[in-house]
């Protein structure tokens, strides 16, 4: 039995990509922060609930202990709670009205909270014979694309998100160089439609969950260390 854990997986792509894990026949944690939204997800996914604020150090511990408690390794773990953080009328903030509060609470979900997650369930993930880990990115964080006019992420005015998650890249290179027993990989789904940006994206769920559950189900001779897409690998 594969033992998955989504963060962020109460809506959006991560509970699409709950879902279809479930269907594959993984143990599926749903990691959220809102015991009752995850109780509901959890509910209709088949799912187990696992109560988690990736901002908070003690409480990501103590899911971690709630899981080796279960008597459970864990397999796959997909670090998928993010924020991105938009001007009151939904706009990007840009370079002239970013602050660094805003910076701080952006690192902390993505980037902070991504290296809470991933100390706290580094040993039960040792536990199994094939660990994965999937970290996800965006095509906003390639410093190529941002430095290539005429490309999505050269035309994106924000500095917070694309700057956390270019963090989350690095984090991701430097994992899979210190474990290279795992397979440890950053995906960019796409623009999706979520809340994260207001529902402004083109793509569906279903899509942009693709290349999330692709990297949950490689084996150990996948790719480690790579940011990808549905469509194949992207410059850094």
């Amino acid at each position: 039995m594969t033992t998955t854990l989504i963060t962020g997986a109460n809506k959006g792509l991560g509970y699409e990509t709950a879902r279809r894990l479930v269907a594959e026949g993984h143990t599926v944690y749903v990691g959220v922060r809102d015991p009752e939204r995850g109780r509901q997800a959890a509910d209709r996914l088949g799912a187990r609930l696992l109560v988690m604020d990736v901002t908070d150090e003690a409480s990501v511990l103590a899911a971690a202990r709630r899981v080796e408690a279960d008597g459970h390794r864990l397999d796959v773990l997909i670090n998928n709670a993010g924020i991105e953080g938009r001007a009151p009328d939904g706009g990007v903030i840009g370079a002239a009205d970013v602050t660094g509060e805003m910076m701080r609470e952006t690192f902390d979900t993505n980037v902070f909270g991504m290296v809470r997650v991933l100390h706290a369930f580094l040993p039960l993930l040792q536990r199994s014979p094939a660990p994965v880990v999937v970290n996800l990115s965006s095509g906003l964080s390639s410093l190529t694309g941002a430095t290539t006019p005429g490309t999505p992420s050269y035309a994106y005015p924000g500095v917070a998100y694309p700057a956390s998650k270019a963090a989350v890249n690095m984090i991701t290179v430097q994992f899979a160089k210190a474990f290279p027993e795992m397979r440890i990989n950053a995906v960019e789904p796409g623009y999706t439609k979520t809340d994260l940006n207001d529902n402004t994206g083109f793509q569906t769920v279903e899509e942009g969950a693709e290349i999330i559950v692709r990297m949950a189900l490689i084996g150990p001779d996948g790719p480690t260390g790579a940011l990808l897409s549905a469509h194949g690998p992207l410059p850094w």
